[in-house]
């Protein structure tokens, strides 16, 4: 990463202005998983320890952007924070104006001040010069901590950067690391893995992928797409038409690299209580679905990771939210809990599916962001990322 980071830039004494991605799940005005919050504590840990006062920012949910709305108030995030860091977290009553300023000012070192959602304010998502001025007015130093929020061009994640010194954060600079070597310069044999429902959301990840990984599997959903283009029926599973030609040139041009589920676990929508069956994926019959991957198709893949020196891994094997289509993916989830090899998780269901498995903590590295790893892995460039100081 050749950003400059936290390390490479004086804090001490500074009013330090952070993005943090915060947008945190919340129930009763309380937060219900503290996780984003957590991985925000190293980098907020060291700013303070550099004799620096900290104002942190953060957008929550999707509010209007007609000022402020108590079901999108950051109060309880600073509360969870608080706790964390054994120290009081003051709350601003919004993130710009006279008194936000007055309160920022006062800051001694060792303190720390929450701002208010800054998408109370429509000029955050349309990235307004001005609006990323009054933002910046409050600190003397931008760090970027937000990962998940790196792919959006808005005020307090690339405005920001134009007007002080910007500089990322340690998870910042964990993700890039990590999402860099899938993208860069792998280690080799290099496996990816794509699932998830649609293909069209991930064409672009697809054929990045394939310029640089030794072999894409590909299970879930988007799966089905390449079966019906290799002319197989699939009944009533989830298949997108409109993509069904990509994936015919995908195949014609890829075939070698890609592997297919060979078998699936299939459920009846139309009658629910039916249970699952398994059958070769050329073999589903009418007015059923494929739910899940199938245990010939777990062995396969597993060959296939069992000899990986790196594995990227985005999108579940099935519809894991339910107990007899989860099998799939948690088999995958421990073959690369115990393979040794370098193993990238990219965010979003992936995280979820790993932590449900019970292995998030044997992954190398699990992605805080769904949205910005998957565009980090098309090859896209983050704006977020892009705002921060070169080294």
């Amino acid at each position: 990463m050749n950003k400059k980071t936290v390390k490479d830039i004086d804090l001490t004494g500074k009013r330090v202005l952070m993005r943090v991605d915060f947008n945190v799940p919340m129930k009763d005005g309380a937060v219900t998983d503290d996780k984003r919050i957590k991985a925000s504590l190293p980098t907020i840990k060291y700013v303070l320890d550099q004799g620096a006062s900290l104002i942190l920012m953060s957008h929550l949910g999707r509010p209007k952007g007609a000022g402020f709305d108590p079901e999108f108030s950051l109060k309880a995030a600073a509360e969870a924070l608080s706790k964390l860091l054994g120290k009081p977290v003051k709350m601003a009553p919004d993130c710009i104006g006279p008194e936000v300023e007055a309160m920022a000012e006062a800051l001694k070192p060792g303190h720390v001040l929450m701002l208010e959602n800054v998408r109370f304010h429509k000029e955050e998502e349309k990235n307004d010069p001005e609006f990323a001025k009054k933002l910046a007015a409050l600190g003397q130093v931008y760090v970027n901590d937000a990962f998940g929020s790196a792919h959006r061009a808005h005020a307090s994640t690339e405005g920001v950067a134009r007007f002080l010194p910007a500089v990322s954060g340690f998870l910042m600079e964990q993700e890039l690391e990590y999402l860099g070597r899938a993208t860069l310069n792998p280690e080799r044999p290099y496996v990816a893995i794509l699932g998830g429902a649609k293909i069209s959301d991930k064409i672009a990840v697809i054929e990045n992928l394939l310029t640089k990984c030794d072999r894409l599997i590909i299970g879930g959903g988007m799966a089905n797409t390449f079966l019906a283009a290799k002319g197989y029926n699939m009944a009533e599973s989830l298949v997108e038409p409109g993509a069904i030609e990509t994936a015919k040139g995908i195949l014609a041009k890829e075939g070698d690299k890609l592997m297919l589920p060979v078998d699936a676990v299939i459920g009846n929508k139309a009658i629910p209580e039916t249970a699952p069956q398994v059958v070769a994926v050329d073999k589903v019959p009418a007015g059923w679905s494929v739910m899940d991957i199938g245990p010939k198709s777990v062995a396969a893949f597993s060959n296939v990771l069992k000899g990986a020196k790196l594995v990227v891994w985005n999108g579940p094997m099935g519809v894991f939210e339910d107990a007899r289509f989860a099998e799939g993916t948690f088999a995958v989830a421990q073959v690369l809990a115990a393979s040794g090899a370098i193993t990238v998780i990219g965010g979003g269901d992936s995280a979820s599916a790993v932590k449900k498995a019970g292995v998030a903590s044997k992954m190398t590295h699990v992605s805080t962001g769904g949205g910005a790893s998957l565009e980090f892995l098309e090859g896209k460039v983050l704006p977020g990322v892009a705002a921060l100081n070169d080294k």
